[in-house]
Order: structure tokens, then sequence, then C-alpha cells
């Protein structure tokens, strides 16, 4: 079905006096209102809306609603009617982009017809993500072949909107984003107005509002470079040059033009720059372009405006922030992106206090925060307040996000049921949920129920493929149970009741791919380590080690007081795989107690257990990876130190540290130690890049991480002009 619509004609205007709205606004303003419902999670009343109209416009509602609860739920099979509603919203755009008239009363600062072509191009986008969701190689194909097209669109949409520009603001991190507003009213009636703020540094409604104006293009030097990020908004080069009193005000089609070019332009570059490496070179020799801190300030920038793009920018943006936050395992300024965090989130639930996804990143923020019982409340709240909503697959992400932050505060019956509860919420991988909730009741001791759901897992893994491939959490999952079964009839001569010989919890293995230990507090890691500590044989750090760490930090009172003695049959871990995990998981819960010494011995045998492990080729690479974080926490941790010394006059000196402590305070010495510290972790992503295969489990998950952290390195390096590796 191709869809046929034409906006009514303009009413008769003095040749003298421009239209004041513009022909599409009315319905633009109707098809956001059924957006609101839809961010409020009453999906049921955003249909019955969008079914109202059968413009283009509407029918990208109808086809966002299909695919959200398709792609939030994992469900393949709503997928038909998002591409039907998505192919006539994309018909619809082209055929109106075709016919934009340029002859109508209504005088804007826009070409006639950007929104249309705006509008094609999120058709574009949705209907390839729509194919990578049907999950068949000739999906992807086409998801390949719509990203391109999308991708040639927003790029020449933004050459368009926003030509001329100046390079990014000098000093400002790599990866900065703007502060977004809490308002984005706009002064009418600014029209070619000179602005000379740069986006990377403003802070304020005010100074945003200004960069948002249009800039003189006779006042406005030519960019550096084409697609440079801009700092004075420009007209586009085809709009008729009307003077200022001819113009109409801004309306909602205006900042549908800008809020979606910004968007649409900086989404494609925020998502290339997260591609593993392998992948960035495929998509590279494709023509895909990006580049991170562009993609940020033109997400931030999309924000700040009331259009359906800017939710989705600022849903994206705080996606990125607690992706950081989660997973790159150190930041450079924790502190500013919590803030802007923090303003965006706020925005938007203002508008939506009732959406599950605004509720999910408060969650977030006050984990993220060490503040998990509040995150836990809020999580709780908010399903309990969402029992009357009809958007359940935006619940469930509240649910997830649940079940992780209890499991990370070893609350585990609590995690076990919100991990089962998830099963009944969408259809994605319910052998890696099972997986979990047999971790979390081999930890309260319940070997029967834990047995029993590690056994149901390949009935479940079989049902679900992708292209006829398990998923990649299932691959380890599989190679797990196997692991877990051959070391029970190598004990006792038989496969049965296997969870016997398993002494480490399922749940916190696999919890270390989302980095869920990472943001605990003391008391909780040192439980860990207690834990840890007492398998058998003992661990292979000395005591002398363990002692050497942060003397207002005791060592484990279970650490054994001797080397390590050889591993017999009848020790709790009798494999290389086992050792190496324990190592891995003992250096990250030290280093969480700021036990640096220890935390770099247990790392350093985990990175050093790559030729002797089977299946656990996974180890070495992280190890890596949390030795880089480990050197930059170490570092920032000298920095906090001798803050501490300074502002406290009166206190003995402590004595010095690996480098820190008061013999460490002069700005030379800060710089040389953050050099070398920036340096190490440079070289150890760089091994762990190079044991992080293909062949090795979960490894673009790690490859995404390692990305993330190179960022806060280069930023690091920005704030104390360092030049970085």
């Amino acid at each position: 079905m191709v869809l046929c619509w034409h906006p009514p004609p303009p009413a008769t205007m003095s040749a003298n006096i421009p239209q004041q709205q513009h022909p599409n606004a009315q319905l633009l303003l109707s098809a956001t209102k059924g957006f609101d419902y839809l961010f409020s999670n009453d999906i049921v009343t955003a249909r019955e809306h969008f079914k109202k109209h059968d413009d283009p416009f509407h029918m990208m509602g109808l086809g966002v609603c299909a695919f959200l609860e398709a792609a939030l739920g994992m469900e393949s099979g709503l997928m038909a009617e998002a591409t039907r509603c998505l192919a006539i919203s994309e018909a619809g755009a082209r055929q109106q982009t075709r016919g934009a008239k340029s002859d109508m009363a209504y005088r804007g600062r826009f070409t006639h017809g950007l929104e249309w072509e705006i509008l094609n191009a999120d058709a574009v986008v949705l209907l390839g993500l729509t194919h990578a969701l049907s999950e068949s190689y000739m999906g992807y194909l086409q998801c390949m072949y719509s990203l391109n097209s999308a991708h040639s669109k927003f790029t020449k949409l933004y050459k368009t909107v926003f030509p001329q520009g100046l390079p990014p603001t000098p000093g400002a991190g790599a990866g900065a984003t703007l502060t977004v507003p809490t308002s984005t009213s706009r002064p009418q009636g600014l029209r070619h107005k000179q602005s000379d703020i740069s986006l990377a540094s403003a802070s304020s409604v005010s100074s945003l509002a200004s960069a948002a104006t249009i800039a003189s293009p006779a006042a406005v030097a030519p960019a550096a470079k084409v697609n440079g990020f801009f700092t004075r908004w420009v007209g586009t080069a085809s709009t008729p040059a009307l003077p200022a009193e001819d113009l109409a005000p801004d309306g909602p089609v205006e900042d549908l033009i800008v809020a979606g070019t910004a968007f649409g332009f900086g989404l494609f570059n925020l998502v290339f720059s997260l591609l593993p490496k392998k992948v960035q070179g495929l998509v590279g020799f494709l023509g895909f372009k990006h580049d991170r801190k562009l993609a940020l300030q033109a997400l931030a920038l999309a924000a700040t405006k009331t259009d359906v793009h800017g939710t989705f920018a600022g849903l994206v943006l705080m996606t990125y922030h607690g992706g950081v936050l989660l997973l790159s395992g150190y930041q450079a300024n924790e502190e500013k992106i919590l803030i802007e965090y923090q303003i965006i989130v706020d925005q938007i639930a203002s508008r939506y206090p009732t959406g599950a996804l605004w509720i999910l990143n408060r969650a977030k923020i006050m984990r993220m925060s060490y503040k998990a019982d509040i995150a836990i409340d809020i999580l709780n709240e908010g399903l309990h307040n969402n029992k009357g909503h009809s958007f359940a697959q935006a619940d469930m992400l509240l649910v997830f996000e649940l079940a992780w932050t209890l499991l990370s505060q070893m609350r585990y019956q609590e995690a076990a049921d919100a991990f089962m509860r998830i099963t009944e919420l969408n259809s994605w991988s319910h052998g890696t949920y099972y997986f979990i909730t047999a971790g979390c009741y081999f930890s309260l001791g319940d070997m029967e129920k834990a047995q029993s759901l590690l056994d149901a897992i390949p009935n479940l893994i079989d049902k679900k493929k992708i292209s006829g491939k398990d998923l990649p959490t299932e691959v380890f999952i599989k190679k797990k149970l196997i692991f877990y079964k051959e070391k029970h009839l190598r004990r006792t001569g038989s496969e049965d009741n296997f969870i016997q010989s398993i002494k480490i919890s399922p749940a916190e293995e696999i919890g270390i791919f989302w980095n869920n230990h990472a943001r605990v507090s003391p008391a909780i890691a040192q439980t860990h380590i207690d834990i840890l500590t007492t398998l058998t044989p003992p661990v292979s750090i000395s005591t002398a080690n363990i002692a050497s760490s942060l003397s207002r930090i005791p060592p484990s009172p279970r650490t054994p007081k001797s080397p390590a003695v050889p591993m017999l049959p009848t020790d709790d871990l009798d494999t290389p795989d086992e050792h190496a995990v324990r190592a891995l998981l003992l250096g990250i819960h030290y280093r969480t107690i700021k036990a640096f010494a220890p935390a770099r011995g247990f790392l350093e045998e985990a990175v050093g257990s790559g030729s002797a492990v089977r299946v656990s080729t996974w180890v070495a690479g992280v190890a890596a990876f949390e030795l880089a974080v480990l050197d930059l926490k170490e570092a920032a941790e000298g920095d906090r130190v001798r803050a501490a010394e300074v502002s406290d006059v009166s206190a003995t000196p402590r004595p010095q540290q690996n480098g820190f402590g008061s013999g460490a305070q002069d700005p030379a010495a800060r710089r040389r130690i953050w050099a070398d510290a920036m340096a190490s972790a440079s070289a150890r992503l760089d091994t762990a890049l190079g044991l992080a295969t293909s062949s090795v489990d979960l490894s673009s998950r790690l490859d995404s991480r390692i990305a993330m952290l190179r960022d806060e390195i280069a930023t690091k390096g920005e704030m104390l002009k360092l030049s970085t590796p």
C-alpha cells in the first residue's frame, strides 16, 4: 500500500504578510500528542490516537509503537506490523518530499519539505532495524542497505540544515556533552542574529537558546571542515533570503527539522563509534564515518527541543551515560557525567513522570552514585505505580535493572524472583535468566532448586536461535554447563546433580560481563573476598603481598598465611579455569576496597592464565582490561589522598605509597604519575584487545568497553593537558 496524502491548502494570505503557522504544524502536534501517551507508558491510548489519521506522521507513530514493543520485548513476531506502518510512513514522506511546494504562503527559515525528508530518513532507519530483528541473513543485508541509505540522508540533511560551523571548543574533553537546560523556550523574533556561543561550553538556558538562533550567512566565517560541528545556527543555503520581518516565528515544524537532523546525525556517529573495531573497519569501508564527541554534542542539542526527536535524543544520551558509568570502569570526570545525566533525566521525567524509561534512568543514577537501596526503591515504586499501564515491554526494563541491582547487593532471593519475572515479560534468552537464577539459589544454598533450573536450560536454548545460531550469551552458558558436568563426572563418576561440583556462583561469573561488581560497597566486596578465599586450594597471593596494600584496609581474615599448595582432585577448584575466574573476581573486589597491591597481584595472575585455561578463554582479556582500570583508579586515589593531606594541614604526612602521599604533591609530580598511569593503562588495553579475538566468548562487549575507556583516558589527558597514547 502506498500512502497518498496531501496537506490542506494554505489559507489565503496577504502578499506581504507571511502565514504564521506551518501548514503541517497541526498534524505534527497531533502526532506528538500520541507520542506523549507512549512516553507515559500508555501504548494502547497512543496507538488509538495514531489510528485516527493516516498521514506519514501518525503512521510513523504506529510503526514506532510496534517497533518498541518488538525491540524491547525481543518479540520478532511483532515486526510485521512495525514494517507495514513504517513502510507506509516512508512512502508517504517520500511522496510529500517530491511534491513539496515552494510557493506556499508560509515563510520559515528552512526549505519547504525538509520535514518530510527527516521523517523519511527516520522511517528508513527503523525499517532497517526491523529487518535486523527479523533474525535472518537476508534481514541483516536489508538492514545494512537501509542504514547506508539513512546515513547518507542524515549526512546530507546535516550539511543542509547546518552548512557552516566552528571547530570544537579548545579544552573540551573527548566525549564532552552539553549541559542540557531544564527549559527549552526560545525567544521569538530573533532573526539573523549572530551568536558566538560555543556548543561545547553552553551551560545555561539563555546561552543555549541564543546558540539556537540564526546567524547571518555574511557574518559567519566558513567552517574549517565540512563536517565540523557548528557553534552558530545558520539557515540553509536554499532558504529564501527574506527580511527578518517576513519570516514566521519558529514552530513545531522548525523544531522537528533542527532536532531531527541533529538527532539522526548524532545517533549514527555515536552508534558507529561504539561498534567493535573489526566491525568499524567494515562499515568504514562502506562509507560510514564517526565522531563520538561530535555525536554527543549533536544529541545534546537535539535534547533541548520538545519535539519527539528531542525526547529520543535524551533517551540515547541517558543510555550512553549509563553505559559509560557502568561499563567503562573508570571515568575521568564522573561527577560531570552524573550531573549531565541527572539534568537530562529531570527534564524529560518532568513531562512524563509515569514513563518507565525515565524511572529506569532515575534508578540508574542512584545505582551509579552508590545508592543501590534508593535505586531499588525507585524501581519497585515505578513497577507498582505502572500496574494500570499498558506498556509491559518498558516495564520489563525496570525489572531487568531491578534484578541486576538486587544481585549486586547480594539480595539473592529477590534477585532470583526478578530474573524469573523477566521470563514472563519477554521471550529473549530465557536460558540466560535461568542460568543467573540458578546462581542466586546456589548462593542461597538451595542446591535442589539451582540444579532444576540448570537442567531446564538446554531445552530453552534450543528454542531460541538467531539465523540458526545460539545467542552469544547462550554459547557461553552451554560451554559452562559442559564444563560443570565434566568436572562432576571426573570427581564422582556421574554427571547427575552436578551442582555439587560448582564452587563459584554462575550468577557472579556471568555478572563480570555486565560489570555488576563495580559499584558495590566495600562491605559487599569484602564479603565476596571472604567467600572466595575460603575455597581450596589457598589463593596464590601471599599475605606479605596483601599486607602491602593501603594500611587502612585490612586484608580478609580468611586470607591464608602461606603460598598456594598444588591443586588436588579433592580441592574445591581443581582446574586452571576456576583459578583464573577466582583470581579475576578477587582482583576486582580487592580494587573496590582500595587494596591495590593484592588487586594487582590477582589480576596479573588472571592475565597470565591465558594459555592454561580451556573454557574460560575470556578471562585473560577481561583481566587485562581490569588492570587498566586499576592503574587509573590507583592514580585517582592518589589525587584524593593528596587533596585530603593538603586540606588538613595539621595531619601527620602519610608515608609515600606507589608514588602517592606527601612526597608527590607538586603539580609536576602529579602529571608524571598520571602520564605513567595512562601509558600503562593504554598498553594494557592493547593487550586486552589482542586477547579478545572473535573466538572468545562475548568479546564484542569487551571491545566496546575498551573503546569507552580509551575515550576516558583521552579526556583525562586533555584535563591535565597531557598527550595521551
